[in-house]
């Protein structure tokens, strides 16, 4: 069986039901493809999320929750692919409101200030009451959908991934296969014979970006221009 046909079979039955956006989507022909791609990675992180907690030696269950945005933090390496990025610049300038948005818009204007080594944390993290939140949370990065820890929750600054790699969930790559398989026709990918080489070559990565170090300044533009028509 080709690579493509294991992908789509080991997905079929487990892919979530995605957001939909209909009057976006008729508009944005990219945005089903990120839609269901993340549908796609989100069913993958369950499904990982499933098979380690049952485990009954080890006895390990999700610390990641409402409210702790360690890893939005101490990250410094978020990878960000152009269809993502696209998805946010949508996501933060047609769906979300305020006082989300006005916040947001803050932020931006702030971070352009501020020196990139003095910038400690997401430009997306809101800070609530000694907690964060992702304001972009239903159209956040792959990356920051799959990162998940076991056992307790982040220490202060701690990137789990360094100092305790064992707790930290690790994807199902056929998931992530068929996730960026999905993304392929963003980037003038469609033939299927195409896509499967594209995928098992890791062309997409060629692509990546990294969020924290990002100029979010044409964010900030196309939001302003939008809120003053």
């Amino acid at each position: 069986m080709s690579l493509v046909k294991n992908i789509r079979k080991a997905c079929k039955k487990s892919a979530r039901e995605r957001l939909r956006f209909p009057e976006d989507e008729a508009r944005l022909k990219w945005l089903p493809l990120l839609l269901e791609a993340y549908s796609i990675i989100d069913a993958g992180v369950q499904h990982a999320i499933n098979e380690v907690e049952k485990e009954k030696t080890q006895k390990r269950k999700l610390a990641c929750g409402k409210g702790c945005g360690n890893c939005c933090s101490t990250h410094t390496d978020i990878p960000l692919y152009p269809l993502e990025l696209a998805g946010i610049y949508w996501f933060c300038t047609e769906k979300m409101g305020p006082p989300v948005r006005e916040a947001l818009k803050e932020r931006l204007r702030l971070n352009l200030k501020a020196a990139r080594e003095n910038q400690k944390s997401c430009v997306f993290l809101e800070i609530q009451n000694g907690g964060g939140s992702c304001s972009i949370h239903p159209i956040r990065p792959v990356s920051c959908r799959q990162f998940n820890v076991f056992g307790k929750r982040c220490g202060p600054g701690e990137d789990p991934f360094f100092t305790r790699r064992g707790d930290v969930l690790t994807p199902i790559r056929q998931y992530t296969d068929r996730a960026f398989l999905v993304m392929l026709p963003f980037y003038g990918i469609k033939d299927e014979a195409q896509k499967a080489k594209a995928v098992k070559d890791g062309l997409i990565h060629t692509q990546v970006m990294n969020l924290p170090s990002h100029d979010w300044a044409g964010l900030l533009k196309v939001m302003e221009e939008f809120d003053s028509r």
